[in-house]
């Protein structure tokens, strides 16, 4: 059995969910999220990128060779860009408190992003594997925004990239995989935004 995969919505009606930070934290790819998660809808055909980035730092001897790499620094982000226009994911772009009102009629006031970080869980149907993987960062913020296309041509689209900030063990994000005959779940059809 292979297990090469591509990755897909384990719902169409959302992949990205986020809670206030201290919400309790999923320990396993299958369980039920806690209430407070919240779906940020479909994202764009671009999927999700989870880019790492480590630092280092070269020490050279007198004659100018390599003599020790040291890591120096590590971080990682999550980027995607929502194309349903909900207050979750307004919340997430703008704010809570900028934020008013719900998915069919809200007031968004553009500011800073809000500092206070989220937890962020993202549900992935890994296809041609028949598994399932889940990701959860347990301290996320905005550190960049793209610019949004008003066009005929393209969905209005909220391209955002979360910063992963390391818990206390130093974890930036932990991935859970199991095969959905565990996990009793497959993708589907569903095109609400809700949960």
């Amino acid at each position: 059995m292979s297990n090469v995969a591509i990755g897909k919505p384990k719902k169409v009606s959302g992949v990205v969910y986020v809670a206030p930070k201290g919400t309790t934290l999923p320990t396993d790819a299958t369980a039920a999220l806690d209430p407070a998660f919240v779906t940020l809808g479909m994202l764009s055909d671009d999927g999700i990128e989870n880019e790492p980035s480590i630092d280092t730092t070269d020490v050279t001897e007198m004659g100018g060779t390599n003599a020790l790499t040291v890591v120096s620094g590590y971080s990682e982000t999550l980027a995607f860009t929502m194309i349903e226009t909900t207050a979750a994911g307004m919340k997430l772009l703008y704010g809570d408190s900028s934020v008013s009102g719900t998915d069919g009629s809200m007031t968004v006031r553009h500011t800073q992003p809000d500092s206070t970080g989220k937890v962020v869980v993202c549900e992935i149907l890994m296809a041609g594997w028949d598994h399932v993987k889940r990701l959860v960062v347990p301290d996320a913020t905005v550190s960049d925004r793209d610019s949004i296309t008003y066009a005929a041509s393209d969905a209005v689209g909220y391209g955002v990239t979360l910063s992963c900030n390391a818990d206390a063990d130093g974890v930036t994000m932990t991935e859970y995989i199991a095969p959905i005959a565990t996990a009793g779940t497959t993708a589907t059809t569903s095109t609400s935004a809700g949960k």
